[in-house]
């Protein structure tokens, strides 16, 4: 399939127009344009700005408030609850990280749940930019089911993303970003919409058997078997119930009923090191640690070992000097007026 390049900042000015075409306003548009590029610059395209055209069907459709205005409740010294009044995940996810993150620099430690949310983004961006800050951030989302349970045939979890960003002194933020499926689904719809097979192992068919052709995926499989499983039930609860919103099979379905709001929830952390130990001290350690990972003899096949995030921090560094590449089809509509 054919694909264009263009900068980031043509990018985030294109869905930004498209948003506020769409009716949400300027500052929102904004911050929804940001998450999206972070992703694409990361080459986590399948979160990227190919998401736009949906979120613009779900504006006008009416199940994405243009005008939200979020309410954050803090129910204690370092707990909150944030009321997304139905408006853009992305926006909101950055509001209840602010505020998780100004807890945990006053109290050390900060929790805070985001409900009647929609989809967030790469969650990468919220815990990325606690650790700008120092602070080690935690992320997690539910999703709509369309993965199986270990040992099921049939969908009940969602991917159930979970993140963690950790600073360090010299170096860049250790960044864990992972859907507790193989892969996020975004990716099987990235490989739709590119036209390429996936590999075996990501999906399995309406029988539960593997599929290669994206088109056939009905379900998508856990990471490492029961143990990927039962992280996603824990992603779950945090997100979804400790944030009183639904679980599994009964949170509404992303690319279904566009004019139904979706009450997602999300659950986020930050923690401040110096209220557990010398702050200076565990930022040069987790320099340490990355350095010392990094000289790890690398095995055969591979050039050597990288850390959590690294790949995708070399992406953004290439990215940002040479421009993102994304489907012609999605230029095409991010240009359409």
């Amino acid at each position: 399939m054919a694909t264009t390049t263009l900068s980031a900042q043509e990018a985030k000015e294109l869905v930004k127009q498209k948003l506020v075409d769409a009716r949400l306003n300027e500052k929102d548009a904004e911050t929804v344009a940001d998450v999206l590029v972070h992703a694409d610059l990361r080459n986590v395209n399948s979160h990227g700005v190919l998401r736009t055209e949906h979120y613009v069907n779900r504006l006008k459709m009416g199940s994405i408030n243009p005008e939200a205005k979020p309410v954050f409740n803090e129910t204690g010294p370092v707990t909150g609850v944030l009321d997304g009044d139905d408006g853009f995940g992305h926006v909101i996810a950055d509001i209840a990280m602010d505020h998780a993150m100004d807890m945990a620099k006053r109290n050390g430690v900060g929790m805070v749940t985001a409900m009647n949310s929609s989809h967030c983004g790469a969650l990468s961006y919220f815990v990325q930019k606690a650790a700008e800050e120092k602070l080690i951030g935690i992320a997690m989302t539910h999703t709509d089911s369309i993965v199986v349970p270990f040992g099921g045939k049939s969908s009940f979890l969602g991917t159930n993303p979970i993140a963690y960003g950790v600073p360090a002194k010299e170096k860049k933020p250790f960044i864990l970003d992972m859907a507790t499926s193989n892969v996020a689904f975004g990716k099987i719809l990235q490989a739709r919409e590119e036209g390429k097979e996936i590999p075996e192992g990501w999906g399995v068919d309406e029988h539960g058997v593997p599929a290669t052709d994206p088109h056939q995926v009905a379900s998508l499989s856990t990471f490492g078997g029961p143990k990927g499983y039962g992280l996603s039930v824990i992603v779950d609860v945090f997100s979804g119930l400790l944030a009183g919103a639904a679980f599994g099979p009964h949170i509404s379905r992303m690319y279904e009923n566009l004019d139904q709001k979706r009450k997602l929830g999300h659950y986020f952390c930050a923690i401040n090191p110096s209220f557990f130990t010398d702050r200076d001290a565990f930022l040069e350690q987790m320099d340490a640690m990355m350095e010392e990972l990094q000289q790890v003899p690398p095995a055969p096949g591979f050039d050597r070992v990288y850390v959590p995030g690294e790949i995708e921090q070399l992406h953004e560094e290439r990215n940002l000097k040479n421009g993102i590449t994304i489907a012609e089809p999605v230029y095409e509509f991010l240009k359409s007026r």
